[in-house]
């Protein structure tokens, strides 16, 4: 009999717990991020989430049970955040698999390798449920990079062929009238504006065409004289992002945001120019809102084997009285100033915000990479970020009038001249303001390219091949 009641009481305990966790486990938030590179859902919860997970792979989805809680209306949200143009994510079921138990279903548009992952509370975030979905068969970032040239430079071949066709005519009308003359002017001017990038006929080198050179010289020469010139790609970091949006103005503008602005302004830029006739071309290692790891944006910079980094960021300090435009190279050793150290140490933290899944990482590649910097590197990027801060200096005020060096993780490619540009304080309000302006941010970028050119006028780019 006492055996009895003890074993009811028991049953009622274990009930009692199953409905606990239940109740405990409080959905607070649901985040969808897509990406090219990859496509993140992020559950945030009170407490810790466990989970079961199975992936299928024909056709492919991820089926993910969540225990201890029940479906409610913040998961039912996840179907609708799912969107059609989402690279990866085809769409999202959800439903009450058991009591207790919560059943996400992942419809997949590609093969993935999903990681699933929990991460501790940090800054503004509570326990978060991560899935990582990372295509299976991912695209060669300088592949891509070259081919998005060549198709620019088949659409600028053909522009100049109109404008030249326009200036034919043009020359043709003005014999025959006034009008003719006024035509040809305005086709002359049509035709300078043309591109005249040259065309490539291999994937590692970019050979001039005629269009490329003096239109002075003589076919003859012309032929007799061929030339390659060498891509020469400048990795664009915009800081932050996703998970991570870095700081917050007192007006609510997140760094994140207009950093991405302030560098897809200068990819513009940098696309449109050519180094004493080598043709220039921007990487960027996010072009929209997701979460890249700093020691993965460095690998991104060396896989395409950047001939500059340049990070971006927004600055921001305890008090808003604190102004102007910095830049940051790495420190082999101690820090330039404790500002210095103390913006690294901010920086850096950046992997844990954003949420890093640490599981994956390859400790020795991490290692290596951050032991390799070399003197050398340290003194180009120094002169990057000397040229930088000159151009910037005509723009506006400056927060340290010379390169600050320090640990930061993101500019440790040891091959690389890399520097982090903190374009303003977005902690100042009238600063604050200047970031979200275009005219402004049209400025930094203006800026920001003639110091890539000054520094290039000083320190040509080394004359070697590309090779995949």
């Amino acid at each position: 009999m006492k055996r009895r009641s003890f074993m009811r009481s028991g049953s009622l305990v274990l009930l009692l717990g199953v409905q606990q966790i239940a109740r405990g486990a409080t959905i607070l938030a649901v985040r969808v991020w897509p990406a090219a590179d990859y496509s993140r859902v992020t559950i945030e919860s009170d407490t810790a989430l466990a989970t079961r997970q199975q992936f299928v792979a024909s056709p492919p989805r991820l089926a993910l049970d969540i225990e201890g809680i029940e479906l409610n209306p913040a998961l039912r949200e996840l179907v609708a955040k799912v969107k059609a143009d989402d690279p990866n994510i085809a769409g999202i079921r959800v439903g009450q698999f058991a009591p207790g138990v919560v059943r996400l279903v992942l419809d997949l548009k590609r093969p993935m390798a999903p990681q699933v992952f929990n991460l501790a509370p940090v800054a503004a975030y509570q326990n978060r449920l991560v899935l990582d979905l990372y295509p299976t068969n991912a695209v060669d970032p300088l592949e891509a990079l070259i081919a998005e040239r060549l198709r620019d430079e088949r659409a600028g071949g053909a522009a100049q062929q109109a404008a030249s066709a326009a200036l034919s005519v043009a020359r043709t009308a003005t014999s025959a009238d006034p009008l003719g003359d006024l035509m040809a002017r305005q086709a002359q001017k049509t035709a300078a504006s043309a591109p005249t990038r040259p065309a490539s006929g291999a994937l590692a080198t970019l050979p001039a065409t005629a269009a490329s050179r003096p239109m002075s010289a003589a076919p003859a020469a012309r032929e007799a004289a061929p030339r390659t010139d060498r891509l020469i790609i400048i990795a664009l970091d915009p800081g932050h992002g996703g998970e991570d949006p870095g700081a917050t103005g007192p007006g609510g503008t997140r760094e994140k945001d207009v950093v991405l602005a302030i560098a897809l302004r200068l990819r513009e830029r940098i696309n449109a120019t050519t180094v004493n006739g080598n043709p220039m071309r921007a990487y960027m290692t996010r072009d929209a809102d997701f979460f890249v790891p700093l020691q993965v944006r460095v690998q991104k910079a060396r896989r395409v084997q950047a001939d500059l980094f340049v990070s971006v960021h927004a600055d921001a300090f305890f008090t808003p009285e604190a102004r102007g435009a910095s830049v940051f190279a790495l420190s082999q050793g101690a820090a330039s100033s404790s500002a210095a150290r103390w913006m690294a140490d901010k920086e850096n933290k950046a992997d844990a915000i954003g949420g890093l899944n640490v599981k994956t990482r390859d400790v020795q590649l991490q290692h290596a990479l951050l032991d390799m910097s070399t003197t050398a590197q340290i003194k180009d990027s120094v002169k990057l970020g000397g040229a930088m801060l000159g151009e910037m200096g005509k723009l506006g005020r400056l927060h340290k009038a010379r390169v600050e060096q320090a640990g930061f993780a993101v500019l440790k490619a040891p091959d690389i001249p890399s520097v982090l540009v903190e374009t303003a304080f977005i902690s100042n309000p009238d600063e604050e303001i200047k970031l979200r302006s275009e005219a402004y941010q049209e400025q930094l970028a203006d800026a920001l390219m003639r110091g890539i050119e000054r520094y290039f006028s000083r320190n040509p780019p080394l004359a070697r091949n590309r090779t995949t």
